[in-house]
């Protein structure tokens, strides 16, 4: 009876310890996890300017190669390779003592029709007076108004003989066509030239402004026409849109541009179109056949979205995805299509729209369908910063 007491005491003991665990496991049962936090950018519509960069090379604005118009003997060479010469200066003499001697020749024929013209002109009007009177014959009197006619062509022949050895003579005076730089010159004194020559005696070049032609694919092209056509684009006044240079070593040009024109056929051998832009260069720091980048603005977005880098995806076939918070702080997954990178953001052209929270950090842990805690990142004056609001679930 004893034995039977004490398991009974036993037993009870037990019972009490296994209620008090129990209890105490009930009372500090693990707690609900927390949602995964993510940082979200408030999506904005905005006045987007459409700029495409595309390779170039510069080249003169204007080139003249100065050939001779007649043939003779280099004097002189009045000017010094590499310098800056104006319009209508002289750059070299030919020999002009033959062009003057036919001058001169030219000028006594002239004077020797225009003295046969007086004689025959007093004849023809004597003539005239004696041929109504009969003192002289008909035939002698038309003999005598056509020698006049004759010596009044010679005239008109010979005052264009005079022009045209004038021309010459001032032709052995070779002038620059344009202002600009001189390059070398192929002839030195007593050099030989030809008017039929194919070697020009000298290259000048205009520098200022300067010439940059561009390389467009045609699928951008085509692109941006279409978009213009359907107005989701509006385009920069005309045909001067602005423009901005890049030079070789990759600094900017200091100098803003803009472009001129669009050729209207395509190289078949590349499938683009070229662009010219024009760009000053007073400062000469361009030169013919440097390799630029130029920046041209293509057309104006009027509610563009813009999408930190950072919140698309691109899968290995080129789609590209985003992560978006929406009702109940749930995310959804977006299918995107996007039109450019302008700096660290993607312009998108469909599959988020402006008031939508895009998830920018955050990513590794979350999936379409979860829950999360969001925290909102904003612009402040020292850049970007981060910061927590509760969720409209949470309040």
């Amino acid at each position: 009876m004893v034995f039977t007491a004490e398991n009974r005491i036993l037993q009870g003991l037990l019972l009490g310890a296994i209620g008090l665990l129990v209890a105490g496991c009930v009372k500090h049962a693990a707690p609900t996890p927390p949602k995964p936090a993510v940082t979200v950018v408030n999506l904005h519509a905005g006045r987007v300017s459409l700029t495409t960069e595309l390779p170039g090379r510069t080249s003169a604005y204007r080139v003249a190669e100065v050939r001779p118009q007649v043939n003779g003997v280099v004097l002189k060479r009045l000017f010094k390779e590499g310098d800056l010469v104006a319009a209508g200066q002289q750059l070299y003499q030919i020999d002009p003592a033959a062009y003057e001697a036919t001058l001169e020749s030219a000028r006594a024929t002239l004077a020797h029709a225009r003295a046969a013209v007086a004689a025959a002109k007093l004849t023809a009007e004597r003539y005239t007076a004696l041929v109504e009177a009969h003192a002289v014959s008909r035939q002698d009197f038309d003999n005598a108004v056509a020698t006049l006619q004759q010596d009044e062509a010679d005239v008109t022949s010979g005052q264009a003989a005079v022009r045209a050895a004038e021309i010459n003579l001032a032709y052995t005076r070779v002038y620059s066509p344009i202002s600009g730089r001189t390059g070398r010159s192929s002839v030195t004194e007593g050099a030989l030239v030809t008017a039929s020559q194919a070697t020009s005696l000298l290259t000048i070049t205009q520098l200022d402004p300067m010439y940059v032609d561009l390389t467009q694919p045609t699928t951008t092209l085509v692109r941006l026409k279409r978009e213009l056509a359907a107005g989701q684009i509006r385009h920069v006044d005309g045909d001067q849109a602005p423009a901005k240079l890049l030079l070789e070593d990759g600094t900017p040009y200091e100098f803003p541009g803009t472009l001129q024109f669009s050729e209207v056929t395509v190289d078949q051998g590349t499938g683009s179109v070229t662009l010219r832009a024009l760009f000053p260069n007073s400062q000469g720091l361009l030169l013919p056949g440097m390799f630029v980048r130029a920046t041209i603005e293509e057309g104006v977005r009027e509610a563009a979205i813009l999408a930190p880098q950072q919140g698309i995806t691109h899968a290995p076939d080129g789609t590209a995805t985003a992560l978006v918070v929406g009702a109940n702080d749930t995310v959804e997954k977006r299918s995107v299509e996007l039109d450019r990178a302008l700096g660290d953001r993607w312009v998108v052209t469909r599959g988020l729209a402006a008031g939508e929270r895009l998830i920018v950090a955050g990513k590794q842990k979350i999936k379409p369908g979860m829950q999360v805690a969001v925290r909102e990142q904003v612009a402040s004056d020292d850049g970007a910063a981060e910061r927590s609001r509760p969720s409209l679930a949470a309040r």
